[in-house]
C-alpha cells in the first residue's frame, strides 16, 4: 500500500509517497507534489470520552470513544477515568484493559488506560467529583496489579504521594502532577524521587486545577516549566488556556509539550447538555461547564487542536510534533510518533485546510 501527498517526515515535509506492509512503514520515496499532507497519527494521553462514550462507562464506551476520535485524526489514545468511587474506578480500568486486550475495529489504538483521580486534593477538584482519595498502598496495589495503567495523576502533596510515585515509577507508570493545591517544593521533591528510579513526570493540563506562577510562590506550574526533565500536556481549545500562557509553555518546555483534549462524551455531538461524572454539563459555542461555570473537560478533537496551533502561528511540522512524536516519546511509544522505516503505519491525510482525508491506523484505513 502506498499514499502520496506532502510527507511529513523527521527530516521535513518531503512530496512523494510514503509506502506499508503488515502495518509497518517501508519507505518514503520523493515523487510529484500532490496537494495534501500525509502526518504521523496523532496521539492523545487524556481523553474521557467523545462522541456518546465515556470511560467510564465501561468496554462499550471506551470502544465508542477510540472510533470517534480516530475519524479525527487520533490513532492511539489513554482511555481517562474520572475520580469517582473507588469500586467504580477499578471496573472502568477493567473496561479499559478488556478493550486494549482485543482492539478496536476503526479505533484508536490502546496502550492503556490514564489514571485521573482519585489521588488528588480535594482543593482542586475542578470538574472532578468529590470523591478524592489518598494513595495509599493497597490502592496503588490494586491498581497496579491490572497492568492497565500508563499514567496517572497525583497531586504531589498528598500523604503517601512520595511513595506512590516510587511504587508507579517503578512499573513505568508516568506519573503526572495535577489537580494539586501543592507547592513548588512539593512537586520538585516528588521529581526528583521518580527521576532517580529513571521514571518519568508529567503535568496534567498545564496552568488549570493546578494554581498560578507568582515571583516568590512559582507552584506546580514553575516546577514544571524549570524543570529540565519533565512533560507536560495542555489544552489548545483556546478556553483552557490563553496564547500567551501557551507560548510560554512552548518555550520553555520545547519538545517535552503535548497536545491533548480532556474530551468529554459531549464531544462531536453539538451544543447541549451532557454529563460528566454523574455531573450536569453545559456545552455552548465548543466550551463545556458545570453550572457554576466550571470548565468540564472539553468536546475538542485533535485535529481541531493543530488547525487553532496553526492559527497562532506555529508551522506543521512545529504542530505535529506537540500531537504525535512528543506525546509519543512521553509514553515510551518507540513505534509511532514520526514517519520512517519499521514504524507502524499510523498516518493522518489533511487536504490543504487542514482538514482530515484520510486516517489509517497499523496499515488499515478507517472508515
Amino acid at each position: 500500500m502506498k499514499i502520496g501527498g506532502q510527507i511529513l517526515t523527521p527530516r521535513g515535509l518531503l512530496s512523494g509517497q510514503v509506502t506499508f506492509e503488515g502495518g509497518r512503514i517501508q519507505h518514503v520515496v520523493p515523487g510529484p507534489a500532490v496537494d495534501r499532507f500525509v502526518l504521523p497519527g496523532f496521539i492523545d494521553s487524556h481523553v474521557h470520552g467523545g462522541g456518546g462514550g465515556d470511560t467510564m462507562d465501561g468496554p462499550a464506551g471506551v470502544r465508542t470513544l477510540a472510533q470517534f476520535h480516530a475519524q479525527h485524526g487520533t490513532t492511539t489514545l489513554l482511555p481517562t477515568t474520572m475520580t469517582a468511587p473507588w469500586p467504580e474506578v477499578m471496573n472502568a480500568l477493567r473496561g479499559v484493559a478488556e478493550v486494549r486486550a482485543f482492539g478496536v475495529p476503526g479505533g484508536a489504538d490502546i496502550p492503556g488506560a490514564h489514571l485521573e483521580g482519585p489521588f488528588i486534593s480535594p482543593r482542586r477538584l475542578g470538574a472532578q467529583p468529590p470523591h478524592a482519595l489518598l494513595p495509599q498502598s493497597q490502592r496503588i496495589g490494586d491498581v497496579l496489579a491490572l497492568e492497565v495503567v500508563r499514567v496517572v495523576t497525583l497531586a504531589p502533596e498528598l500523604e503517601g504521594a512520595p511513595k506512590a510515585a516510587e511504587a508507579f515509577a517503578g512499573m513505568n507508570v508516568r506519573v503526572s502532577l495535577g489537580h494539586t493545591a501543592g507547592r513548588c517544593e512539593d512537586a520538585q521533591q516528588l521529581m526528583q524521587r521518580v527521576r532517580a528510579l529513571g521514571g518519568v513526570v508529567g503535568g496534567t493540563h498545564l496552568f488549570n486545577a493546578m494554581g498560578g506562577l507568582a515571583g516568590r510562590e512559582p507552584g506546580v506550574v514553575g516546577a514544571l516549566l524549570a524543570s529540565a526533565h519533565a512533560y507536560a500536556e495542555l489544552i489548545l481549545d483556546l478556553h483552557h488556556v490563553h496564547e500567551t500562557s501557551f507560548r510560554a509553555a512552548l518555550a520553555a518546555l520545547g519538545n517535552r509539550l503535548t497536545l491533548v483534549t480532556d474530551a468529554i462524551r459531549a464531544a462531536g455531538l453539538g451544543d447541549g447538555i451532557s454529563e460528566l461524572g454523574g455531573q450536569e454539563v453545559q456545552v455552548r459555542n465548543g466550551r463545556a461547564q458545570l453550572s457554576d461555570g466550571t470548565l468540564a473537560g472539553s468536546v475538542l478533537t485533535l485535529d481541531v487542536a493543530l488547525r487553532n496551533a496553526l492559527s497562532l502561528g506555529l508551522s506543521l511540522e512545529e504542530t505535529s510534533a506537540l500531537l504525535s512524536a512528543n506525546p509519543a516519546r512521553y509514553l515510551g511509544l518507540s513505534d509511532r510518533g514520526r514517519i520512517e522505516s519499521g514504524c507502524r503505519a499510523d498516518l493522518v491525510v489533511l487536504d490543504t485546510d487542514y482538514a482530515v482525508q484520510e486516517v489509517w491506523i497499523k496499515g488499515s484505513r478507517v472508515a
